[in-house]
């Protein structure tokens, strides 16, 4: 395609012979009114509101579907277009209600911003609202159609962008309107994909409230599990690339951000299945589940793509082996540094290893992921225990501290220091040691997160025959994943809701049980949680073994060397630099105990931080998949789009329980894409050019003649 050149309103400029008169004005910073235009659809002209006059020819004509030719010139303010102009907003305030600071687009709405533009039309015509009462059949868009000005954007953004057609034009009751194509959604193959709200301009169909968060940019709030997750893994792209068979590309997709996505697989909190916005539908998309199904499929075709920095000559000491200090460490070295980690436990892998147990996590993954680290360069000395991170720092340029919490807490209950009483901590270490604490028959957790989980399917494993977690949270504020919930009961796991701790019971230095008291009405105040005891509700539940699930913290002196508070690692939030020049620190051991993402996501951002110190520029992102091409056009939802959330595969209760093998078992081939089919690609949304209004739009200085 050539150039021509044309004038408009007495600016000189040049246009690509396929453009129209509106598009070559508006990529020149001409503004003409335009509003069933928009830059991803087809030309349409309906509005009459980007009429110009054109020199040479009678009359007006209309510039969104008029392409430019040679010499051409324009003027967008001629007498006889700016009366069609007013006379088209007539129209469109004829059915439009006239007050407009009660909008919910008050301030976004391009009606509003194209009559400010065009100026007082006299509103002659009679008004005349369309009363229709809000169609909220749709569980994520609001449809009010007296906000409606028939300008076809919606009905054609479906049908053009999406190959969807769930929108057409029908008179009811005597007017045009815009309706479902179809008795219902279903039928009409909606795909959610929020396309016509992108497209209105009046915010007559929107998204409802509550399903994105409005405190954010757009460009993160339309993509909530990618924003969900504290490494911002792009979701959407890794299921993309699932659904179209290609897992080493969505393998390579989820590394971009993380060094154990196999890992994660398993054992993630998964935020983002949390924030899915199919949850507003039948249930998240298995996020999770996709990621290790396409992290188990890695052929390491990633690795020619990845960035590796020549050698600073700086030297840093990350103190733990955990999921922080293995980030921290894996990408300080691919900026060239000289990493050694010292961990205090034989084997690397910290909370990863030690604190969840083999059952949930295979020790392969981990070791293999683990190794991919080693592989670069990174100097992983075991059995190494750091007592001072101050003296450390004397051979080091830079010294991070990600000792996690290995000490667990225990509450100040009467017979709490008898033998059969256990710290989580411990006893998960101990198994994961290989060196297990014996239990008896009955045993107690005291706890609800999946910490209390893991040591309750533990004793359970380890031949326990009733075991009992009890927790001061109701069944619905659990902190234990609602997955891990579900599992401990199949598995003979009675959990007790709702108590307060009393006391253990004890006679001739043994435990006998614990006794717990009915609570309501909690919730946790500055000076920890606040309830009220529930009269006649005193039981004991019979106990050999009770082991305290409620928190851990860092296993940390004053001779470590720098600022705690409470037993933490105090840091800037901003850099993660302690009091002590050179010293830094991330994860649990500052925050309290989290999850593995969490501290992956932070620990991604101490290394920037800490390569800024060292006078890097701190940037690790890498491209290690191929690009991606996302197709618009969606096309109609078919049933395999439509269906319920895929579970994993699990071992029977009855054998999962004699050992400590795999018994989630996650998904095959089919299930993978099944899963990854239900996604509704949400960042699609982002392709769509946003609207803007006269104001964005100025001419270049100099242009005019």
């Amino acid at each position: 395609m050539g150039t021509v050149q044309l004038t408009i309103d007495g600016y000189k400029i040049e246009a690509d012979e396929s453009k129209t008169v509106l598009e070559a004005a508006l990529d020149n910073g001409i503004y003409i009114p335009h509003l069933c235009h928009h830059e991803n659809l087809h030309p349409n002209g309906g509005c009459r509101l980007c009429v110009v006059k054109q020199d040479g020819v009678d009359g007006v004509i209309t510039s969104c579907s008029t392409k430019v030719k040679e010499g051409m010139v324009i003027h967008t303010k001629d007498e006889q277009a700016e009366a069609i102009r007013k006379l088209s907003c007539d129209f469109m305030f004829k059915t439009h209600p006239t007050e407009c600071t009660g909008c919910p687009k008050y301030g976004k709405c391009q009606l509003a911003s194209i009559s400010q533009y065009v100026g007082d039309t006299g509103r002659d015509l009679r008004y005349c609202q369309i009363r229709v009462t809000a169609d909220e059949s749709n569980p994520l868009m609001l449809h009010e159609m007296h906000r409606c000005i028939l300008c076809g954007r919606c009905v054609r953004a479906c049908n053009e962008m999406r190959g969807v057609g769930a929108l057409k034009f029908e008179k009811v009751d005597g007017r045009m309107r815009v309706v479902i194509n179809g008795d219902s959604l279903e039928e009409a193959g909606c795909r959610f994909c929020g396309a016509c709200v992108e497209v209105c301009p009046t915010g007559s169909i929107r998204d409802k409230v509550g399903v994105f968060d409005d405190n954010l940019p757009k460009e993160r709030a339309l993509v909530p599990c990618r924003e969900a997750c504290p490494a911002h893994v792009n979701v959407p792209k890794y299921i993309r690339y699932i659904n179209e068979g290609n897992y080493a590309a969505a393998a390579a997709t989820v590394r971009e951000k993380v060094p154990f996505p196999e890992t994660l697989g398993y054992v993630c909190v998964h935020d983002c299945e949390a924030n899915c916005k199919r949850n507003f539908l039948n249930g998240a998309v298995s996020i999770r589940n996709l990621k290790r199904y396409a992290a188990s499929q890695d052929d390491g075709s990633w690795k020619k793509n990845a960035f590796q920095k020549p050698d600073t000559g700086k030297k840093v000491a990350v103190i733990g082996s955990g999921p922080a200090g293995l980030t921290v460490a894996y990408y300080m070295r691919k900026l060239g540094h000289e990493v050694t980690v010292f961990e205090k436990l034989p084997k690397a892998g910290g909370q990863m290893r030690y604190g969840i147990p083999s059952y949930r996590l295979p020790r392969e993954v981990l070791d293999a992921e683990i190794a991919e680290i080693e592989a670069i360069g990174v100097k992983i000395e075991c059995n190494s225990e750091v007592k001072s991170a101050v003296e450390l720092k004397k051979d080091y340029d830079v010294v991070y501290a990600a000792i996690g919490t290995h000490a667990g807490n225990k509450l100040p209950l009467e017979n709490n220091d008898l033998p059969d009483v256990y710290l989580n901590a411990d006893f998960l270490r101990a198994e994961n040691l290989g060196n297990p604490l014996p239990v008896g028959e009955n045993v107690v957790v005291l706890g609800g997160g999946n910490v209390a989980i893991d040591c309750a399917e533990t004793a359970v494993r380890l031949g326990a025959k009733h075991v009992v977690m009890t927790c001061l949270e109701a069944p619905d504020k659990m902190t234990a994943s609602a997955e891990e919930v579900t599992w401990a009961k199949e598995d003979g796991i009675i959990v007790e809701n709702s108590r307060t701790f009393d006391a253990i019971v004890a006679e001739n230095g043994k435990v006998t049980g614990l006794t717990v008291t009915g609570i309501e009405g909690l919730k946790f105040g500055p000076k920890g949680p606040e309830f009220t005891r529930i009269p006649d509700s005193t039981v004991t539940f019979p106990a050999d073994t009770v082991i305290f699930a409620v928190g851990q913290h860092p296993d940390v002196t004053e001779e470590f060397g720098v600022e705690l508070n409470r037993g933490r690692i105090v840091v800037n939030p901003e850099t993660f630099a302690t009091n002590i020049e050179g010293i830094y620190a991330s994860g649990d051991c500052v925050t309290g105990t989290r999850s593995v993402i969490q501290a992956v996501g932070e620990a991604r951002l101490a290394v920037s931080a800490m390569d800024q110190y060292l006078g890097g520029d701190g940037n690790i992102e890498e491209n290690l998949a191929p690009e991606q091409d996302a197709n618009p056009c969606i096309g109609k939802a078919t049933e395999a789009q439509r269906a319920n959330r895929t579970e994993p595969r699990t071992i029977d209760a009855a054998d999962r329980v004699k050992n400590f093998e795999p018994m989630d078992l996650g998904f095959d081939c089919s299930m993978a894409g099944c899963e990854a089919d239900r996604c509704l690609q949400c960042d699609l949304r982002l392709q769509i050019a946003p609207q803007k209004f006269w104001s964005d739009y100025v001419p270049e200085e100099g242009g005019a003649e």
